[in-house]
């Protein structure tokens, strides 16, 4: 009824099921360990690149953005580890947003002409770049914090 060649074509077949399945079924450390290292990658880009010039400030916020992008394309099946990527997603948000808006009202300061008008927007900028800078420190804060629990849910063991 069955030749060889049928059941090396069953047996491929249930081989190719058996590793996808157990290639789908990630476990926590695994998963912990990709989203570790994501997001250490989005913070050398910061460290990297933290008191640049303008530009160089401009394009920081402009990869951070894509890396936003790219955490949030992670998918996570452990709920909490999907918690912690949302989490971070925000605090990169956060950085992107900010860190481009600080380098454009330091541009801003940088073109002011020599006049009334000038320091006026000297000044604009400097409380841009004061509040730009403020909470880019209190997202810091809170992915430090993060980054710790994330840490502290990793190592234990799973359930």
């Amino acid at each position: 009824m069955f030749n060889c060649n049928t059941y090396k074509v069953i047996a491929s077949i249930n081989l190719t099921l058996a590793l996808l399945i157990t290639g789908c079924n990630e476990t926590k450390q695994a998963q912990c360990q990709r989203l570790i290292k994501t997001i250490n990658e989005g913070t050398s880009l910061i460290d990297k690149n933290k008191g640049s010039q303008v530009t160089l400030s401009l394009r920081l916020a402009k990869d951070l953005k894509n890396f936003t992008r790219k955490i949030k394309n992670q998918n996570f099946k452990d709920a909490k580890l999907q918690d912690f990527k949302s989490q971070s997603v925000k605090h990169f948000e956060t950085f992107s947003t900010n860190i481009d808006s600080a380098a454009k009202a330091l541009g801003s300061a940088k073109t002011a002409k020599v006049s009334s008008d000038g320091r006026k927007q000297v000044r604009k900028a400097k409380q841009d770049i004061e509040t730009s800078l403020k909470q880019v420190s209190d997202a810091a804060k809170e992915s430090d914090a993060l980054a710790n629990q994330l840490n502290e849910y990793c190592i234990q063991e799973e359930q």
